[in-house]
């Protein structure tokens, strides 16, 4: 796998930009706010409900 969900989402959103659409399919609208910066995968999921496996493997589909 090439993303962890120990990355940032602005580090996912810099280095592969085709996934911004699918955090957007699993609720994660504020890709673009400033504590995406900072702010792991798996601490995103957290906050936001989301199971941090199905979205990994989403990610990851979604750069292959």
């Amino acid at each position: 796998m090439k993303i962890l969900k120990e990355m940032t989402i602005g580090e996912v959103v810099r280095n592969y930009p085709d996934c911004i659409d699918v955090l957007f399919s699993f609720g994660m609208g504020c890709v673009g706010c400033p504590s995406a910066q900072a702010e792991t995968i798996e601490e995103a999921s957290k906050v936001h409900g989301i199971d941090v496996e199905k979205l990994i493997k989403a990610l990851n589909d979604a750069v292959r």
